[in-house]
């Protein structure tokens, strides 16, 4: 699978409930390869696979990923943390049998550039800011999709 990295987390640990006593390290990301179809890719390892891979890229670099697992999503549970995405499933990196390249978009396909600056919901799903403030009240508890530009950056 080639495609723009579209999105990542940061590298989390969690207790390992089969070696009591180790954690186990997983970050996920985000590709997209067309404007339709993106898919989370999640990676669960030692310390020091998941800290390299994670090391290794960016959002907005390009990656090639050789011999994913592929397994259905539990939509309920993964969409909380991740991307809805279009697809029923999910890509799973294996420390034995999966590999992450990176590259250039420009040496890759200068077309996944454009996909970077594509959003991942439909369109008629945003609220706009003006309608948050003028129907704060009504959404009040709501979960929202907002569409918005950062103008400045400051301390």
């Amino acid at each position: 699978v080639i495609g723009v990295v579209i999105g990542k987390t940061d590298v989390r640990s969690f207790p390992d409930r089969k070696n009591i006593g180790t954690e186990r390290y997983t970050f996920n990301f985000t590709i997209r390869d067309s404007p339709t179809y993106f898919i989370n890719v999640q990676s669960w390892g030692r310390e020091e696979y998941i800290r390299s891979l994670s090391e290794s890229f960016r959002v907005g670099d390009c990656v090639t990923i050789e011999n994913p697992l592929i397994q259905s999503k539990e939509a309920e549970r993964e969409e909380k943390f991740n991307p809805v995405t279009p697809s029923a499933y999910k890509l799973l990196l294996s420390e034995n049998h999966s590999v992450v390249q990176t590259s250039s978009c420009y040496d890759t396909d200068t077309r996944l550039l454009s996909l970077l600056h594509l959003p991942v919901k439909d369109p008629q799903d945003y609220y706009s800011l003006g309608d948050i403030v003028a129907n704060g009240q009504s959404l009040h508890g709501r979960v929202l999709n907002v569409l918005a530009a950062v103008m400045a950056v400051s301390e």
